[in-house]
């Protein structure tokens, strides 16, 4: 059959299926329309129902606010009338505010009437004379007015709880459903009070029944009185005809007793929805006779031919031919497109040959770098615990020798060696992508102009600093401490480049990744971020020094040029973040280091203000330590004890809860994460809450683990003291999660 045939078989049914198409849908779009024209009636009703509900807590406020005015406690009748009157003038939707004395009589009204009322009958009254702190409520028709209102009344007492007086205000409800009205002004809104009462029906031309009648018998009462079932119902109209009425849920509001109805005519709803579905129907009409000409006029005049040109296009790279081409000018229209598509594959073929062996090199590169972050990572563990308690017993050591100078200087010197060691484990773990981040949302505009002072410190007055700042900059979902190092390590590298002297240039901005870009990446999700650049002018790197840069301990900067850990850590955190790192350099002209920082959520944490320094914490409370290494162990109970606390320390997690099961009491759990004997931290935490709920627990380890952190985030709530650790940040951080308990419990 040729294309011709089929696409004159195709405008036939063109021409017949939108027809019987119509039909069908017109059954269906009809019910659909009134059903969703009711929806908007149930919706409608809610809103009135919440408004009213507003509404009362807005007088609740104003109540509360006006009994403390002097004017209303000064006893003069007149000036309390004229303060209200003033009050009144500035709150329209009222229809009067006044102060009742406690037996029961008007003292004074907004109206200013002077009139002698008793209203010990009135509910409202009645129960704010036992209503402490809240209002009271009641639909009524207002003495003084005659008007429908929601009497709002609240009991002003003394510091004792006496009775001063109960200040009433006076909501109009017809005036509030006017506004109602006009916003919904083919419905009508109705509010009864539960013995049937019509307190407002508008609009008035429609309402069968004036304000103040009673329609207790009807059905509309009981669909309204219904305390269960549909929210939405048909119900008989009063005089003849049907409607279609929505009841406010009562549990949206105060207990007021006032039933919130909208209703419409039922063939109201009907003749709409009719008039929307033969719209549509001529429009479908319409639609399928330009169909049926253009189909027409495209087989005719150019479908056959273009298809001859895509054939040839396709003999001609099924035979190899990557250069074969199909000429413009292009038809519009999918054919168009699939020419422009073929000719763009024949095209990629060889862009794709070309990338291939790129990305080898790419795979092999980071296949390299993973097996050295690896291998890092594993020293880092072990070496951190040593570091523990290195840095400890030093710290300890040069508290002890204040007396004696040249000892205490060793002990410090201990100190800033054991420091230099736990820097490089950071970095290493940096690069190993094994440090338990905690992104938070991060203004970097706001965190690089904190940082200022800092690198204008550490770069020397040789180096001219320049920032950068993107305007509308977006919030980063990154780790605001380790961002900050990895921004100090970039600028100590550009200044090592520039030993003469030199410009380092910051700039930020917003950034997009498409999918064609991450594609070509490992490791590299398109989408939406926060881009960070260092610029210097020094001497720049080659490409073979390009290859290489981002790997630990390559360095050109010599032996004594540092730990060649620096881009490499920088690298290890952007990785671990999810982000991107660029790096452009020629030699003699500087380098950039591009950083591309996932944006932040709208949800995202905020990052915290830095916390003030402070002096070493001490507590009294009893800590079960858990920690397999000995020395450590042994070490940490010292300083814990040192600190105040009542410390029993075991070496795993079987012998922590045989402490558990004895009944002892502790408050806090200090555990390491990985422990021998196939039970961690993380399950030890589980089990001890269960044996005890609600006690709190610090984590500490050397390095990342799986089981309180994922895709290297530290887990949400967890509390986690990374070793290496110094004496104080042992004592601020156990300091702080025994005090979150307390303020928890």
């Amino acid at each position: 059959m040729s294309i011709r045939t089929r696409l004159l078989g195709l405008v036939l049914l063109a021409t017949l299926v939108p027809g019987l198409l119509g039909g069908l849908r017109f059954l269906l779009e009809r019910e659909n329309s009134v059903a969703a024209a009711t929806e908007s009636l149930a919706t409608a009703a809610e809103a009135v129902a919440e408004d009213l509900d507003e509404k009362i807590r807005g007088t609740s406020q104003l109540l509360y606010g006006l009994a403390r005015a002097g004017e209303l406690g000064s006893g003069n009748r007149a000036a309390c009338s004229r303060f209200l009157s003033d009050v009144r003038e500035e709150y329209a939707q009222y229809t009067g505010i006044l102060t009742i004395d406690p037996d029961g009589r008007l003292f004074c009204d907004s109206l200013q009437t002077g009139r002698e009322l008793d209203l010990r009958d009135r509910d409202y009254f009645v129960k704010a004379l036992v209503s402490f702190g809240n209002v009271t409520l009641q639909p009524a028709f207002g003495r003084l007015t005659g008007l429908s209102v929601l009497q709002i009344a609240y009991p002003a007492r003394r510091e004792d709880g006496q009775l001063r007086f109960v200040l009433l205000a006076s909501l109009n409800l017809e005036a509030f459903l006017e506004i109602h009205q006009r916003k919904f002004p083919h419905a009508e809104l109705l509010l009864l009070d539960r013995q049937g009462t019509v307190l407002a029906w508008l609009p008035r031309d429609r309402g069968p029944v004036k304000a103040g009648a009673s329609i207790s018998g009807s059905e509309l009462f009981q669909f309204a009185e219904s305390s269960s079932g549909a929210s939405v119902g048909e119900v008989p109209g009063l005089i003849g005809g049907q409607k279609i009425w929505a009841r406010a849920a009562p549990s949206y509001r105060h207990d007021i007793g006032i039933h919130v109805l909208v209703g419409q005519a039922k063939a109201e709803l009907v003749a709409a929805a009719n008039r929307r579905l033969l719209q549509e129907l001529a429009v479908l009409a319409a639609v399928s006779a330009l169909l049926f000409a253009g189909v027409w006029t495209l087989a005719e005049l150019g479908i056959r031919r273009q298809v001859a040109r895509i054939a040839g296009m396709a003999r001609s790279l099924g035979t190899g031919d990557l250069a074969a081409r199909i000429a413009p000018p292009y038809p519009g229209g999918e054919l168009g497109e699939l020419m422009q598509v073929l000719n763009d594959m024949a095209g990629s073929l060889e862009e794709q040959r070309r990338s291939i062996d790129e990305l080898h090199g790419r795979l092999r590169q980071s296949q390299r770098l993973e097996a050295i972050g690896q291998l890092t990572g594993g020293i880092a563990h072990d070496f951190n615990n040593l570091l523990t308690v290195i840095l400890g017993n030093s710290e300890m050591l040069a508290r002890a020798l204040d007396g004696e100078a040249r000892l205490k200087a060793l002990a410090e010197l201990s100190v800033k060696a054991a420091e230099r060691g736990a820097g490089l484990t950071a970095q290493l773990l940096a690069f190993a992508r094994r440090q338990p981040l905690d992104p938070r949302a991060v203004d970097l505009n706001q965190r690089i102009a904190e940082m200022d002072p800092l690198l204008r410190r550490a770069l020397g007055e040789h180096v001219e600093i320049e920032l950068v700042r993107g305007a509308g900059l977006w919030r980063a979902l990154v780790d605001p401490g380790q961002f900050e190092n990895a921004l100090l390590n970039l600028c100590l590298n550009a200044r090592d480049a520039m030993p003469g002297g030199g410009r380092l240039t910051i700039e930020t901005a917003n950034a997009h990744i498409d999918a064609a870009y991450a594609a070509r990446q490992t490791e590299l999700e398109p989408g939406q971020y926060v881009m960070v650049a260092v610029s210097d002018t020094g001497s720049g790197m080659d490409a073979a020094t390009i290859e290489r840069a981002f790997e630990p301990f390559f360095s050109t900067k010599g032996a004594d040029g540092g730990s060649g850990l620096g881009l490499s850590m920088v690298y290890g955190f952007v990785k671990q973040s999810r982000g991107h790192v660029r790096l452009y350099s020629e030699p003699g002209h500087g380098t950039t280091v591009r950083l591309y920082l996932p944006r932040a959520d709208a949800d995202a944490e905020p990052a915290a203000e830095r916390p003030p320094e402070r002096s070493e914490q001490q507590g009294h409370e009893r800590i079960l330590l858990v920690e397999d290494d000995e020395l450590v162990r042994e070490h940490v109970h010292q300083q814990l004890e040192s600190l105040g606390y009542v410390v029993v320390a075991v070496g795993n997690g079987a012998a922590a809860l045989e402490v558990l099961e004895r009944g002892d009491s502790f408050d806090l759990l200090f555990t390491d994460v990985v422990m021998p004997g196939g039970l961690s931290g993380r399950e030890l935490a589980d089990r001890a809450r269960q044996m005890r709920p609600g006690m709190p627990v610090l984590f500490t380890s050397g390095y990342t683990e799986n089981a309180i952190v994922h895709h290297g985030r530290l887990d949400r709530g967890i509390h986690l003291l990374a070793k290496p650790y110094r004496r104080e940040d042992l004592a601020a951080k156990v300091r702080k999660v025994l005090d979150e308990a307390r303020g928890r419990a």
